[in-house]
């Protein structure tokens, strides 16, 4: 039985440290953990969820839009962040699971729950070559485990070559292309990975 983001099974206790207990809006009780992920190099900063009354979201936005940026000009059609906004990503903190990395954020992942994968969307990371992108990645596939999914999946556009080389090398592989509305060509690339 896969349980709700609210009822995540607990994760391994030498890995998690009980932060805080924050209070949603549902006046829900959650425990906030603090992870750290170990690269071969060096220990990735915390990783935090952000509910959606947390300040650090602006933070993590701004993140997303600068990590975003580069695409800007490579794809098309544009990026889906080109219409988000700071109150939009709040909403999704309140659907999904919305993760930061460092205080300051450097990097963020958007953890949804769809009917047979955890959808892993908006990773985004200022500095690449620290393994913040890995951290979040093995953070999501924790978190798939955690909530009884067998498979992580992710979308990458078809011009993001050298992205799609990065996935594979993290273990995803190819499973179908497809068209936004209005194109008649493939625009994205849907990966998945199977965890656990």
């Amino acid at each position: 039985m896969r349980a709700t983001i609210a009822q995540s099974a607990e994760l391994k206790r030498g890995d998690l440290r009980k932060n805080r207990a924050v209070i949603s809006d549902a006046q829900h009780v959650h425990n906030l953990y603090t992870l750290r992920m170990y690269t071969r190099t060096a220990p990735n900063p915390p990783f935090r969820q952000l509910f959606q009354d947390d300040p650090a979201l602006a933070e993590a936005f701004d993140v997303m839009c600068t990590a975003f940026a580069g695409m800007e000009g490579r794809i098309d059609p544009p990026s889906s962040l080109k219409s988000m906004t700071l109150e939009s990503l709040r909403r999704t903190a309140g659907e999904a699971e919305v993760w930061a990395a460092g205080d300051p954020v450097i990097g963020t992942v958007v953890l949804t729950p769809k009917e047979k994968v955890l959808y892993v969307g908006k990773l985004a990371v200022l500095d690449q070559r620290r393994g913040v992108g890995r951290g979040l990645m093995a953070l999501a596939e924790e978190r798939a485990v955690a909530l009884g999914y067998e498979w992580l999946e992710l979308e990458s556009r078809v011009e993001l070559v050298e992205v799609h080389a990065v996935f594979k090398r993290l273990g995803f592989r190819e499973v179908m292309r497809t068209t936004h509305e209005g194109y008649q060509r493939p625009t994205s690339v849907v990966f998945r990975k199977r965890v656990g």
